[in-house]
Formats: structure tokens, C-alpha cells, sequence
């Protein structure tokens, strides 16, 4: 995929207020709203924003959703992400949630709409009326992120934002074996970033996969160089640190480049000491590919009648 350069607003963050009531008396009351929760699936290039979430005098992914839906419901309305992607993080399905009070329309409107006030790297995938206590962040059981890697090689005009660019050769089954070791439920105290602050570091990774890429890069260059090696590292898990997966990338990279053997992997986990793990790899490479809920977290009949 490639993007053109574009100088979008910086996000305009004041404090949200409540819509003013009518005081027109000759105008009778003013009908009662119908507060509708929304589900919406978003997808992102990363490259042009300083991350997920709002922040003053700086272009974000929240701040652009935020101004569209005002501009298209003409609500002012908080949209609360999943998880908060730094800056430079991509996003194939993020999910979020927010609430309109006066929305009559149907979800596939509000889509639409979005889609055609949103900047050409923030595109609306799926949009849906969901249970009113949905939350993004709360009722989320499990994310899946991929990390792209290019091994060897010249640089790709055109992925060059989306992968790590390694000079080969690396050793594939080594990172692989090294992987191994970090599923399942650890403490992955060694693989947080220096000064989080979270009530328990022990989370369960569910599936922690090398997968070869081939060397097809669509319309990328050398895709018929045999020296070009592509890599996507998928990490699933019921929840992650702050760059847990960017870590783990990074400690696998040393396992491939020879500089540690495999069983290092399991020393890091024990150290539970973000000095001892791998560097943090850079965050162009990263994806959020999924966000898993429970099916009931998302029913709903609030949607407008259809005939």
C-alpha cells in the first residue's frame, strides 16, 4: 500500500459539553433523545499520525474520527479505542465505541458518511449498533498484532513503511524455537517498557507465530530478488503491555541474527527486567490486526426500525 503526503489539522482538544436544551417555550418540549452505542471497526496507516489517542496541537486517529462523526451527527462525542497505538502503528481492525443521542439513521449511513469526512489513511471497515454498556477497552477478551519484517535486500520504495529492513541473513528456526518458549501465561515483565505502571504483568499469549511471506510485495520492488526475505510475526494474546509485542520482536531479531541462542528467550521471561530483553523494534513494522469480544457484548435491537 502506499499513501500520499497530506497536511491534515492537529487535534483541537477542549473539554466535551452537553448539548444545550431548548427554551422555546412556543416550540413545546424538546423531544427525548435515543442514546445509540455504536461499534466501529477502523483501519489506519499510522505513518502521518502521533498515535491513537487525542493529544493537544497534534494530528491523532481518535481526533480525526471525533471530528468527522461531529461533523456528519453534529455531536461532539468521546470515541474510545481498544488500545492506544503509538505513533507510527498501523491498525487493520481496531475497534472502538462511542454514543450518539440523535442519530436516526441506519449504522450503514453513519459508515458512509464517516468514510467521506475521513482522510484518505483512516478508512471506516465496519460500523454497528451495539448493546448499550459496550465498552472497546473493557470487553475486550483478546488482540492479534503482526510484525512485518524485510530481510536483506534494497530498500522498497513503497513498503519501506511497513516493514523492518534487516540486512540478512537471519536464522528463521532459531526464532522460531526462541518463541516457543514465550507462549502460554508468563510474567512478561522483561518484555514492558521501563516506567509502565500495571496492576500485574502476567498475561497468556495464545499464539506466537514466523510466518514466511515469500518475497511478493504486490507493488512493491524486487519482488523477484531471491536475497529479499519477508516476515510477519503474529503475537495473539489476552492482553498486552505498553510495546510487549515491539519487545518480543526485538528479542526474537537478536535470537535470528545469532547474537543470542534460543534459550535466551527463557532466561528474559525469568528476569522479569526490561534491561535484560531484546531492543525495542521500531514502530513502523507493527499492525493491530484483530480485537476479539464475546458475541454477547455485542447484541443489540436499539438500531431504527425497518420496514
Amino acid at each position: 500500500m502506499s499513501l500520499q503526503s497530506q497536511s491534515l489539522p492537529t487535534d483541537n482538544v477542549k473539554p466535551l459539553e452537553p448539548a444545550a436544551a431548548s427554551t422555546d417555550a412556543a416550540a413545546g418540549p424538546t423531544p427525548l433523545s435515543t442514546q445509540r452505542t455504536f461499534k466501529l471497526t477502523v483501519a489506519y496507516d499510522g505513518t502521518h499520525y502521533a498515535g491513537w489517542q487525542v493529544q493537544l496541537r497534534r494530528q491523532t486517529v481518535q481526533g480525526a474520527i471525533e471530528k468527522a462523526i461531529a461533523q456528519v451527527a453534529n455531536e461532539r462525542v468521546r470515541v474510545t479505542g481498544s488500545g492506544r497505538t503509538d505513533s507510527g502503528v498501523h491498525a487493520i481492525a481496531q475497534v472502538a465505541s462511542f454514543s450518539l443521542s440523535h442519530w436516526r439513521a441506519r449504522a450503514e449511513d453513519l459508515a458512509r458518511a464517516l468514510n467521506s469526512k475521513l482522510p484518505p489513511d483512516i478508512a471506516v471497515r465496519e460500523l454497528s449498533d451495539a448493546a448499550a454498556d459496550f465498552h472497546a477497552i473493557r470487553d475486550a477478551i483478546g488482540k492479534r498484532y503482526r510484525y512485518q519484517l524485510q530481510i536483506g535486500g534494497g530498500r522498497d520504495a513503497f513498503e519501506y513503511r511497513y516493514r523492518w529492513h534487516l540486512p540478512g541473513p537471519i536464522d528463521v528456526a532459531a526464532m522460531r524455537t526462541a518463541a516457543e518458549l514465550l507462549r502460554g501465561r508468563h510474567d512478561f515483565a522483561s518484555f514492558q517498557a521501563a516506567g509502565s505502571d500495571r496492576k500485574t504483568t502476567v498475561r497468556d499469549v495464545r499464539a506466537l507465530e514466523i510466518i514466511d511471506q515469500g518475497s511478493a510485495t504486490g507493488a512493491g520492488q524486487g519482488s523477484d530478488d531471491p536475497a529479499v526475505q519477508r516476515l510477519a510475526i503474529e503475537v495473539e494474546a489476552d492482553g498486552f503491555l505498553y510495546n510487549m509485542v515491539r519487545n518480543i520482536v526485538g528479542t526474537l531479531v537478536e535470537v535470528g541474527r545469532g547474537k543470542r541462542d534460543p534459550a535466551w528467550a527463557a532466561e528474559v521471561l525469568a528476569a522479569r527486567d526490561r534491561t535484560v530483553a531484546g531492543p525495542t523494534a521500531p514502530p513502523h513494522g507493527l499492525f493491530l490486526l484483530r480485537v476479539d469480544y464475546r458475541p454477547t457484548n455485542l447484541e443489540d435491537s436499539s438500531g431504527p426500525e425497518t420496514a
